[in-house]
């Protein structure tokens, strides 16, 4: 009898380890019995395409013989297969698999229909043929196999987020038949399995792709299988999106789900984002959405966030349930090590005993393997390990809301600490998007003023619904941010161009209603589509391409006809702007409200504000100072900008007489310069001064060629305060100016939206923008990111020709009472200028105007419950953060009106009494309210 051994603790471990290998020993342990005796295809051929052709399309292709072995591609093409198979007679009875493997991602058709995808880096290289092939199952079938010329995760050169390789070749290196050892295996047949999406735009693509398959998912989602989450129309940046660009994700996200599945997600499902701004609770809250989870603050660099279960307050105080999985992961495989982390890990424990474990191939797609759900599943009730079930999103919240009362809260934003750089990265991309923000929300203000006055005039819904389709898709955390590849890149720019054409048809339409019947003479409709009345400087066109300097009123979201060119310009009411070279070569620009003086190379010497005579630049430095910096993060090139980048700061000098005067006074003054940035980069600024306005303009134009370098530009401020602030979607915030603890250090790059502002007691200085989100304030010093130069995803990230516009505010008070917010709407909302097919009104005219400078009137448009009707949904917020009650007035013919949620369903109670063309709202700070308004349809 052999002696017994003695166990060595190691040994055995790695022993049971190399058993179930798939890497190691799999000629002899139990990976490699999962597969038994295996047969080549009868037939194999293929043809390739650089298209995407429906599958009806394709299988009419000549297709070619090919064999296992065969190269293909190159990257982004399409490979079709055609798959002849011939089963053995001496495996019937037994589960027979085709076995497929391939470094691009396939997808299996049988019968017109896909039935499963095949990815080796998913780990599914099998389709299951037959479970049991019995005696008169047929022995001989066709499939085909469409493999797309990429990875999992895209096609990157050498390394995960390099550029792709466009010129990448393709291989199967396995296609053959195989029985299948279930036993080995040892997989329940009958195990409930619930699966997740949480974006409609994929559900939408499905539907119109497949829509067989999207029939079965309604039938799955009937039985509780299939589960729709996250509420939105793709999973979207956190951070960079317009407050209504949120509330549109929202809108077309549920709406969506509830007519195609019966009913609305009551989770918010964000894994993989950038950030997550303090306005989304509240958003959340107004779309019918009380829980919310993501895992994203675990890549956090410096700070490890407190909580994984806790209360989420946001700027208005409304208040989500959140769950970070202790995971910290959403790409988990089930194994023994990830439960106990997931337990271990947890910091509400005691608080909560409940918590999700996210697994399955979640980033890139792929879902989870059946591997994956028996793991779990044997760990439903094993001794000394966490009990693991399978569940689903709503059943986990309601164990969580069962035990919240002892749960912490958080207040305000979750600042990502990594990723900074997408705050800037792509440029174009980021003021395509604030463009099309603008657009869409000029498109629909028109559309619903031409709706009030013209029977004729059908609101453009439908085509409107589609745009703001075009623009959430490329709000995807992905795209907007800019971490994403060339192609996707030039394929957003193409939206954007889109979007900004049809919508500036849309607008002449509208205008063209709106000035039906009138008996004015032909001309120029001037447009205000803020709600505040406004005059301003404005160049309208003169015949031959010429354009004339007019100072202009328009009403509060209303129109007024443009002055003739040959008309008498009315004494003005304000200074005239005065503009005077100096024999040294600097410029001063005065309107009476601010003087501003620039040195021979186009800095800021001085910026005063002319009634109190107080000077907003630091004493001894110079505002609009370019500052370049070397940009070479860890490792995500598009996604990071770290803090060391700081460290390589190099102002950027100009050469003294470049600076020359451009529009020399009176309506306007300018002047205007050239700066080398560098050899291969160069800038081109023309700094400008209306009359009345109270801040100068910096026009740029910057033509850009560099790698891993950081442009930004910089305004020392005789302001001393220990925050500052900055606009967020409906609001904004305070974050620290200075460096006292790892929380305030880590914000060293942050991002705002219109305008920043640093004000210490009685004066400020406010920073606005036309297209930016990087900024910064450290100590005194204002700081606006405008370009960077990443090589990866995209090597041509941000390479060329860029405009921009910032401006530069100094004010009395604080930043509300001065109108800094106006401000920076106007900057971000010119007049428009539009020409009609008839005649121009002869008078001015006003739709809408609030009582009160806290409330901002953010959208008027269609309500989408409506679509044939007169019925127009209006979203206002409380902007100052202040408790106010205020009058909207309108001129238009409203019956009725209610409050409303954000998914624009009526309030029982919030009937509003309309008073003498006014409605009385009260709000709270940073609060968002919609209200549904009723129109008397105009006469025919």
């Amino acid at each position: 009898m052999a002696a017994p051994a003695l166990k060595h603790r190691r040994t055995a471990l790695e022993r049971v380890e190399n058993f179930v290998s798939p890497l190691y020993f799999t000629d002899c342990n139990l990976r490699g019995r999962l597969f038994g005796d295996s047969c080549p295809v009868a037939a194999l051929s293929s043809f390739l395409t650089p298209e995407r052709l429906p599958y009806q399309e394709a299988i009419q292709q000549d297709f070619s013989p090919a064999q296992v072995g065969d190269s293909f591609g190159p990257t982004w093409w399409t490979c079709w297969f055609r798959v002849e198979l011939t089963i053995p007679e001496a495996w019937v009875g037994q589960e027979v698999h085709l076995r497929w493997e391939s470094d691009g991602e396939g997808l299996v058709w049988l019968d017109g229909e896909p039935v499963q995808g095949l990815t080796k880096e998913g780990d599914k290289t099998s389709y299951v043929l037959t479970d049991r092939l019995g005696e008169g199952d047929p022995r001989s079938l066709t499939l085909y196999v469409e493999v797309a010329c990429y990875g999992l995760l895209g096609a990157g050169k050498d390394t995960l987020i390099a550029a792709p390789d466009p010129e990448k070749r393709f291989q199967v290196s396995r296609a053959e038949l195989a029985l299948f050892h279930r036993d080995v295996h040892n997989l329940l047949v009958d195990l409930e399995l619930l699966l997740g999406m949480a974006k409609a735009q994929q559900l939408e693509w499905v539907k119109s792709h497949y829509p067989g398959l999207y029939a079965r998912l309604q039938e799955f989602a009937c039985r509780g299988q299939f589960v729709p989450v996250g509420g939105t129309w793709v999973e979207m940046d956190g951070n960079l999106p317009s407050g209504e660009a949120m509330v549109r994700q929202f809108l077309q996200g549920q709406n969506f789900f509830l007519q195609e599945f019966g009913k609305t997600c009551s989770e918010f499902w964000l894994p993989d984002t950038f950030g997550y701004s303090a306005q989304l609770p509240q958003i959340m809250r107004g779309c019918g959405i009380r829980h919310f989870l993501t895992q994203k603050l675990s890549w956090n660099l410096v700070n490890t966030f407190p909580h994984h279960t806790f209360f989420w307050e946001g700027l208005d105080g409304s208040r989500v349930l959140a769950h970070f999985p202790p995971g910290d992961s959403y790409g988990m495989e089930g194994t023994v090590e990830e439960v106990l982390k997931t337990v271990a890990k947890n910091r509400d424990k005691g608080r909560t005993n409940h918590s999700a474990f996210l697994f399955g191939f979640g980033d890139g797609g792929g879902g989870p393997t059946q591997t994956m759900v028996d793991r779990l599943k044997r760990l439903y009730n094993t001794d000394g390990l966490p009990r693991v079930q399978l569940s689903s999103p709503g059943r986990l919240f309601s164990a969580l809301d069962d035990d919240s009362g002892q749960l912490c809260t958080w207040v305000g934003e979750l600042f990502l600490e990594l990723h900074n750089g997408t705050y800037t990265t792509h440029a174009q991309i980021k003021k395509g998007n604030r463009e099309c923000e603008r657009i869409l929300h000029d498109v629909e203000l028109l559309s619903s003023m031409a709706l009030a006055r013209s029977a004729q005039f059908l609101y453009p819904a439908a085509q409107l619904q589609n745009l703001w389709r075009l623009l959430l898709l490329n709000q995807f955390h992905d795209v907007v941010t800019g971490s994403c590849i060339q192609l996707v890149a030039e394929e957003a720019m193409c939206h954007y161009e889109d979007i900004h054409s049809h919508g500036n048809t849309l607008l002449s339409s509208a205008a063209t209603a709106l000035c039906a019947g009138e008996p004015g003479p032909e001309g120029l409709l001037l447009i205000n589509t803020l709600p505040w009345n406004r005059t301003e400087v404005l160049a309208l066109p003169r015949p031959g391409g010429a354009h004339n300097l007019a100072l202009v009123r328009v009403p509060s979201m209303g129109y007024a006809p443009a002055p003739a060119p040959t008309s008498q310009q009315p004494l003005l009411p304000q200074q005239p702007v005065f503009v005077v070279q100096e024999t040294d070569g600097s410029v001063t620009l005065d309107n009476g409200i601010i003087r501003v003086r620039l040195d021979p190379t186009g800095r800021l010497t001085s910026l005063v504000l002319v009634a109190s005579g107080r000077e907003a630049i630091a004493e001894g430095a110079m505002g609009n100072q370019f500052v370049l910096f070397d940009d070479v993060p860890l490792y995500w090139d598009a996604w990071d900008v770290m803090d060391y980048h700081l460290e390589t700061r190099k102002p950027v000098l100009g050469q003294a007489g470049t600076l020359a005067v451009g529009t020399e006074g009176g309506l306007r003054g300018s002047a205007w310069f050239l700066l080398q940035i560098s050899p291969n980069s160069r800038l081109s600024q023309e700094v400008v001064l209306d009359i009345g306005c109270p801040y100068v303009r910096f026009h740029t134009e910057v033509h850009w060629h560099e790698a891993h370098k950081f442009l930004k530009v910089e305004f020392p401020a005789r302001v001393r305060s220990p925050q500052a602030t900055y606009e967020i979607q409906f609001g904004h915030l305070q974050r620290p100016t200075h460096y006292n603890t790892s929380w305030d250090w880590a914000r060293f790059e942050v991002w705002a939206h219109r305008w920043m502002d640093l004000s210490e007691h009685g004066f400020g200085l406010a920073l606005l923008n036309d297209c930016k989100y990087g900024a910064s304030v450290r100590g005194s010093v204002l700081s606006l990111s405008l370009l960077r130069a990443p090589k990866a995803p995209d090597t041509t990230a941000d390479i060329g020709r860029h405009e921009f516009t910032y401006a530069l505010m100094p004010h009395k008070g604080s930043f509300q009472d001065a109108g800094v917010i106006q401000a920076a709407y106007s900057l971000n909302f010119p007049l428009l200028v539009l020409p009609t097919l008839g005649p121009v009104p002869a008078a001015s005219w006003s739709a809408f105007y609030v009582s009160s400078p806290a409330v901002v009137l953010e959208t008027v448009k269609q309500a989408e419950t409506n679509p044939q009707g007169h019925t127009l949904v209006l979203r206002l917020y409380e902007a100052h953060g202040s408790h106010v009650d205020c009058w909207l007035y309108t001129w238009l013919p409203v019956q009725e009106a209610f409050l409303c949620n954000l998914l624009e369903q009526r309030d029982p109670a919030g009937h509003l009494p309309l008073r003498d063309a006014r409605l009385k709202l009260t709000f709270s700070p940073f609060q968002v309210q919609s209200l549904l308004l009723v129109l008397q349809p105009p006469p025919s």
